[in-house]
């Protein structure tokens, strides 16, 4: 998988997460995972735009498993093991994820790594209706800069904009919240998903 959809896969698991907003950062993340597991499960559309391009598609959540579905990137993870699939290299990869690659795709795992790993601060919004926060790595990170802004009506994450370490900047808005219980079956790895004749790497 190349770095762009490593990117795509990591901003959206980032952000799929980022539901409701409390009064401090640190807190508002908690929040978030916590109202995704109340809720039995999320789905949302995205849009990313970048310079190394722009990809869009859905994403669904539930506890620790989720799904990305696009035309560029399809990702699976049930908890366990994971699926991705892109078209450039033709091919679905099952891994066994570790704890620190799971910091990059797993959206429960992120609620951690952000708190341990960033520093949190609530930014001046551009507008009346928005809370803005700023973090920024304690360490060296492939993240330079991450600007999260929430509707404060409806305590939802709309933009988040990543600014990377190699000066590339990621722009992603979501749309069409939904909170439904989904079944297990939505994060385990669908042939029809794929194209016919798509080949399988087990790679656990």
């Amino acid at each position: 998988m190349t770095t762009m959809k490593r990117y795509f896969i990591l901003i959206l698991s980032y952000v799929a997460m980022m539901t409701a907003v409390a009064q401090t950062p640190a807190a508002a993340l908690d929040k978030c995972a916590a109202a995704i597991n109340a809720s039995g499960g999320v789905t949302a559309s995205y849009s990313i735009t970048s310079s190394q391009g722009n990809s869009k598609g859905t994403i669904a959540m539930q506890g620790n498993k989720f799904r990305i579905s696009a035309n560029d990137v399809k990702c699976w993870f049930d908890g366990k093991s994971q699926w991705s699939w892109s078209p450039l290299t033709g091919e679905v990869n099952i891994t066994t994820p570790t704890p620190e690659e799971l910091q990059m795709t797993n959206p429960i795992a992120a609620v951690q790594h952000f708190k341990a790993a960033f520093n949190m601060k609530k930014a001046k919004a551009k507008t009346a209706n928005t809370l803005a926060l700023k973090l920024t790595p304690k360490k060296k990170d492939s993240i330079k800069t991450l600007w999260l802004y929430f509707d404060t009506k409806t305590s939802l994450l709309r933009t988040a904009r990543f600014e990377m370490s190699d000066k590339s900047v990621y722009v992603v808005h979501i749309t069409d919240y939904k909170h439904k219980a989904l079944p297990a079956s939505t994060f385990t790895f669908d042939k029809s998903q794929v194209p016919a004749g798509t080949q399988v790497v087990d790679l656990r």
